[in-house]
């Protein structure tokens, strides 16, 4: 299915693509980084922000979803750089079409299947109460209970519409149903393989990606490096925007310089 995107800067494009429960406004930080050099298309993955809601989350389906908006908007080639779940969507695009991307960049997540209680934060959402009227402070007090955390419980609620008929302005049915894929990694086929310039940018004070997780990086992406971003967690990006755009700039004028060279 055709995504929703912004679209800022003019040069090679570079696909931005948000976390589970976000939006393409997460990363517009470093949107406004890179529009000097490059052609940034922020995305809503789907049943995410304005993109169509729609039954089936499997990584692969979202992939191809991403490739096909690229290619619709004249990129049929480009930079994919992804958050989380967004960095899942784009390790199985340049797996699955590693001609369509011409380099990789995953924010804090691994190739590898997650238990990090998303179905439960799901279920929470699905369970609060919506009458007319409901106030920001009412929705955020009834989800304290099961999402204690402030800024998690602030970020989710990012997604929920207030006034005379609340709603949530993503497919929270639908990703709910999906979560053993969202969660998941599929069984790829053998030998399947991105060799492209990769770069891994973990925080270092999440468990996302964990010293066991890189036989399965290296095996995936061969050409992956790794680097920490210290004194950050998941949210790298949010927690440290300066230190995670320095780090992409780097290596996107790396990767140029070795194709020049």
């Amino acid at each position: 299915m055709r995504l929703h995107f912004t679209e800022m800067g003019q040069g090679r494009p570079v696909c931005l693509l948000h976390g589970l429960f976000g939006r393409s406004q997460n990363l517009a930080q470093l949107a406004r980084r890179l529009a000097p050099h490059a052609r940034v298309l922020s995305m809503d993955l789907r049943n995410h922000g304005a993109s169509p809601v729609a039954d089936g989350m499997d990584l692969a389906a979202v992939a191809g979803d991403v490739l096909q908006t690229l290619a619709d908007a004249g990129a049929p080639q480009a930079t994919l750089l992804g958050h989380s779940l967004g960095g899942k969507v784009a390790m199985m695009a340049a797996l699955t079409r590693p001609g369509a991307i011409d380099r990789l960049v995953v924010a804090d997540i691994a190739p590898v299947a997650y238990r990090h209680g998303n179905a439960g934060v799901a279920a929470a959402l699905q369970a609060l109460a919506l009458p007319p009227g409901l106030t920001r402070r009412a929705a955020d007090a009834a989800l304290a209970p099961a999402v204690p955390d402030p800024g998690i419980r602030a970020f989710l609620m990012q997604n929920l519409e207030l006034g005379a008929t609340p709603r949530w302005k993503i497919g929270l049915d639908q990703i709910a149903a999906a979560m053993p894929d969202i969660e998941g990694w599929p069984n790829l086929p053998p030998g399947l393989r991105y060799s492209g310039p990769t770069l891994f940018l973990t925080g270092g004070a999440s468990d996302y990606v964990r010293p066991a997780h890189h036989a399965a990086i290296a095996a995936l992406f061969p050409a992956a490096r790794l680097e920490t971003i210290e004194n950050a967690g998941h949210w790298l990006h949010a927690e440290q925007p300066e230190a995670f755009g320095a780090c992409v700039e780097r290596f996107f004028m790396h990767a140029d310089a070795t194709k020049a060279g």
